[in-house]
């Protein structure tokens, strides 16, 4: 069989609702390596938010930031920051309104107020054992890879139009990740497989949310989970069940590559 790559997003596919691996996914991923895929990872968490998986996987390709850090065999292929400029003026938009934002670099992160209700109650549900300290002026004089901007749905829309530097993705009923606009998964994915040299056909991915539908949609060989949002599933060429119900493993077999 020849080499595939196999991309996995984290929360709501790779994950299962308590956020930990299925023994069956465990299995899955194992079986994958031993017939000689490469198995990577694309999701929008931070390169920090997910080590600990990447280490029970042995995993060190991904995708990170939705795309904005890329790293293909533990080695940093691709960057793309949040403009300066547009991060002052979000910024300012968003002490406006009273919108907290959380900013992130490839080691850490920083909220620009203290203590927020709406950061606790998004970033929590995560499951990382961690919190964003305050730090009101750390996107200065760094890089930024991304942002989270904690506002209620439909209240991110005037940034659109304000901040068009920037595009805004809803992954929480109060947060959206803010990127650079055009920026995605799938962009991300193609650093790491034009390196590689391996082809549309031998590329796969697995996903369920927003943030996942150009990735799914680009990659023919996709896989939309059962627990997925209705818009995934419409991009996928597969459906799976859901992240709870043996999804990956029940994928990979629809795919046939288990």
């Amino acid at each position: 069989m020849e080499r595939s790559i196999v991309f996995f997003d984290l929360d709501g596919t790779l994950l299962n609702d308590e956020k930990q691996l299925n023994d069956s996914t465990k299995e899955a991923i194992a079986a994958l390596k031993k017939q000689g895929h490469i198995v990577a990872i694309a999701t929008g968490r931070a390169p920090f938010f997910f080590e600990h998986i990447r280490k029970e996987l042995n995993i060190d390709t991904y995708v990170s930031y939705n795309g904005s850090y890329v790293v293909l065999e533990g080695e940093v292929v691709f960057t793309n920051p949040l403009n300066a400029e547009a991060l002052q003026r979000l910024t300012d938009i968003a002490l406006e309104n009273d919108h907290a934002i959380v900013y992130m670099d490839h080691e850490d992160m920083r909220a620009n107020v203290p203590d927020h209700e709406r950061v606790t109650e998004s970033i929590t549900t995560l499951n990382i054992g961690m919190l964003p300290s305050h730090d009101p002026k750390y996107y200065q004089d760094r890089f930024i890879y991304q942002s989270l901007l904690f506002c209620a749905e439909g209240e991110e829309k005037p940034y659109e139009s304000l901040v068009s530097a920037f595009d805004f993705v809803r992954w929480h009923p109060v947060s959206v990740d803010v990127l650079p606009s055009g920026g995605s998964k799938f962009k991300g994915i193609g650093k790491i497989t034009e390196k590689l040299g391996i082809p549309l056909e031998r590329q796969y991915a697995f996903g369920d949310a927003l943030n996942d539908l150009q990735m799914l949609q680009g990659i023919p060989n996709s896989v939309a989970m059962g627990n997925g949002l209705q818009e995934a599933k419409d991009a996928a060429k597969w459906v799976t069940t859901s992240n709870n119900e043996d999804g990956i493993a029940h994928g990979l077999k629809l795919a046939g590559l288990l």
